[in-house]
């Protein structure tokens, strides 16, 4: 079976999602937690900027191999609900797109420009060494943030949330 770039980056971007979504209710449920401040270490971006960067990976990288826009974000949300509905948002705009549009974007030119670095990949490249690892590495650190603060939470679930 040839390599399908849908397969390998929506499907599993909604799945972790869904963990995450889940991972948040449980931190949520526990209570005490500002996600504005919680963090592991002092120089490590908080619980909410976890999320943002989890979830502005999985749009971006949805949006752009399908060839659309990014949806905006306004990165105001503070409180756990509003996080979880950032999350439900993402994964809602990722079912919305056509699978066909992702045709031949395994070997499209992305390219990402930040202040101090430019990355360009095709877009192989784009899903496996950038989005996933990163995706994944924001999901992980608010559950270690969770799980430090004291969030009764597992190895199910970070890995089994998302459906």
């Amino acid at each position: 079976m040839a390599y399908d770039i849908y397969d390998a980056s929506i499907p599993p971007l909604i799945h972790m999602l869904g963990g995450l979504s889940a991972i948040l209710a449980k931190g949520e449920a526990h209570g005490g937690i500002d996600p504005s401040e919680a963090r592991l270490a002092p120089d490590m971006l908080p619980l909410k900027a976890q999320v943002y960067i989890a979830t502005d990976g999985a749009k971006g990288c949805g949006a752009r191999l399908a060839g659309v826009e990014i949806p905006k974000y306004e990165d105001s949300e503070t409180s756990f609900a509003d996080l979880k509905a950032r999350v439900a948002k993402t994964i809602a705009f990722l079912k919305t797109l056509d699978r066909k549009s992702f045709a031949g974007s395994e070997t499209k030119e992305v390219v990402l420009k930040f202040p101090n670095v430019t990355f360009e990949f095709n877009g192989a490249d784009y899903v496996g060494k950038f989005v996933l690892p990163n995706v994944y590495f924001h999901i992980t650190t608010a559950y270690g943030i969770l799980r430090n603060s004291g969030v009764a939470l597992g190895k199910g679930d970070y890995l089994g949330g998302g459906k």
